[in-house]
């Protein structure tokens, strides 16, 4: 589920004595000594969402530098408040944009760092390096295409720097890959509850679209089927 494991990102400018530590992982003491080895001084701690993957190790982390932590999850937060919608923070020589991007999760978040004459962002799991990290965000519709038609309007040349998976070098065209792939998505389970009927559960729908699938994957595309159900009937 977690593909090569999680990213872990450190981010400063060149000539910056701080760093941002963005999502530690979980709490593995090595994997975390050796990012309060190679951060030095440790500004704030920000987490793109509440999975434990990502902000378990936080705490530890916290503890070992002194650094806050921030996320939009007012709970996970220690020694600052939550992160807002288009708040910028300046941090280690950079200032980082922050995007509320709902959809993998309820809680989930973009940073965006223009630094010189790149722009990059840091897409947690709402955009991975490999595959598509969209699930239910809490009880609420995900509004995946707005989300993806955002992201894919980006300047040309933005560089994703994921959640999990390899950095990819451009956003725009990765959202619109994405947008294509759930559009399609989103006709093969309209088509599917033409032949089941309107009330289809998400399971029985997930054993129709995804029938060519290794049914060990069927549990994770139950969790999208279920948001894109939400999805289509609240726009019908």
């Amino acid at each position: 589920m977690t593909l090569d494991g999680t990213n872990t990102w450190l981010l400063r400018a060149p000539d910056s004595p701080t760093c941002v530590v963005v999502d530690p992982g979980y709490e593995d003491e090595p994997h975390l000594r050796r990012v309060v080895e190679a951060a030095g001084e440790v500004a704030a701690i920000l987490i793109t969402h509440h999975h434990p993957d990502h902000v378990q190790g936080a705490p530890w982390l916290a503890r070992a530098t002194g650094a806050p932590i921030r996320a939009w999850n007012r709970t996970l937060c220690a020694g600052e408040g939550p992160l807002r919608d288009g708040e910028v923070l300046t941090l280690a020589g950079l200032d980082l944009e922050v995007r509320h991007t709902p959809g993998h999760t309820a809680d989930s978040i973009c940073l965006t760092i223009a630094h010189a004459d790149q722009t990059a962002v840091l897409t947690g799991d709402t955009v991975l390096g490999r595959g598509d990290g969209h699930r239910p965000a809490g009880r609420r519709p995900r509004p995946v295409p707005g989300l993806l038609r955002l992201l894919a309007a980006t300047p040309p040349g933005t560089v994703v720097l994921p959640g999990h998976g390899p950095d990819l070098p451009d956003l725009p065209t990765t959202a619109a890959e994405y947008l294509s792939h759930r559009e399609q998505r989103l006709d093969q389970i309209r088509a599917a509850l033409t032949h089941l009927g309107p009330n289809a559960t998400a399971r029985q729908v997930v054993e129709v679209v995804y029938a060519d699938v290794d049914q060990s994957l069927w549990p994770a595309a139950e969790w999208s089927v279920h948001a894109q159900l939400a999805y289509l009937r609240k726009t019908a």
